[in-house]
């Protein structure tokens, strides 16, 4: 992928972003393509490779993943310790009390992001291995929560609203997938699967798939996600590496 050019993009998707007003009962919109776009980026330049052939996509970001730390699926330990990155992170316009932006500084950690990178590293030892084979990305950069501090994902905005969100949101998708030419894009949970499925439809070049959301809040990705994708991407007909024999971690970059 052309980092200059995506960077480009990111530019114009919070051009758009910051046009759209959001009503009751979001009360706190949090863009980390904002105030983390150095970790951002630096998460693509490690993870955009010319010969990724499985584009993955989630919904937006949690408040303990990529709300902290600018990458998807972004939880801290694993953005840190295992993915090796440590570029800054600033804080969002308006913060709320219950959800500070601490960046690798925060001690909470989300349980999606840890289930699905755990299960790259089980898999493919290193972020290296794993990025040659696969890119992440999630559709909506955009975190939404009530004046308590409840998330509240896209699909739940009020219908003009998401409409007006997801024409940038498909627009950035569009050209993301475009840039990367993947053969199978597989949305995480049923929500990027439909995105994918209007936005690419059936008859592109692209095949379109699913698996299970690592969620806590899914009773079946509490019971053995990580055996419960494998069998999935079986059925999808991809053969995974057998479970690395050492699980290899990247120096924190200084």
């Amino acid at each position: 992928m052309d980092l200059k050019a995506y960077a480009s993009q990111v530019d114009r998707l919070n051009r758009q972003l910051r046009r759209l007003s959001f009503s009751d009962p979001v009360a706190f919109v949090y863009n980390p393509l904002e105030y983390a776009k150095a970790m951002h980026l630096a998460y693509c330049e490690l993870a955009a490779r010319a010969d990724s052939d499985l584009f993955l996509l989630g919904m937006n970001p949690g408040p303990w993943g990529m709300a902290q730390t600018g990458v998807p699926f972004g939880e801290v330990n694993a953005v840190r310790d295992w993915l090796g990155l440590n570029a800054s992170v600033g804080k969002p316009q308006r913060e709320h009390p219950k959800r500070p932006v601490d960046g690798l500084a925060c001690s909470r950690s989300e349980v999606s992001g840890a289930r699905l990178w755990a299960w790259a590293a089980a898999r493919y030892g290193t972020p290296e291995r794993f990025f040659d084979r696969f890119f992440i990305a999630n559709y909506c950069p955009l975190s939404f929560m009530e004046p308590g501090g409840k998330n509240i994902t896209p699909d739940k905005l009020p219908i003009e609203e998401r409409k007006a969100l997801f024409r940038a949101c498909d627009e950035m998708l569009k050209w993301l997938v475009d840039e990367i030419q993947p053969s199978w894009v597989i949305g995480v949970g049923g929500f990027a699967e439909k995105r994918l499925m209007d936005l690419i439809g059936e008859n592109s070049q692209y095949k379109i798939g699913r698996i299970l959301h690592p969620s806590p809040a899914s009773p079946a990705a509490n019971r053995d996600w990580a055996g419960t994708v494998d069998h999935q991407f079986a059925e999808l007909g991809m053969t995974l590496p057998d479970k690395a024999k050492k699980i290899t971690r990247k120096r924190q970059a200084s």
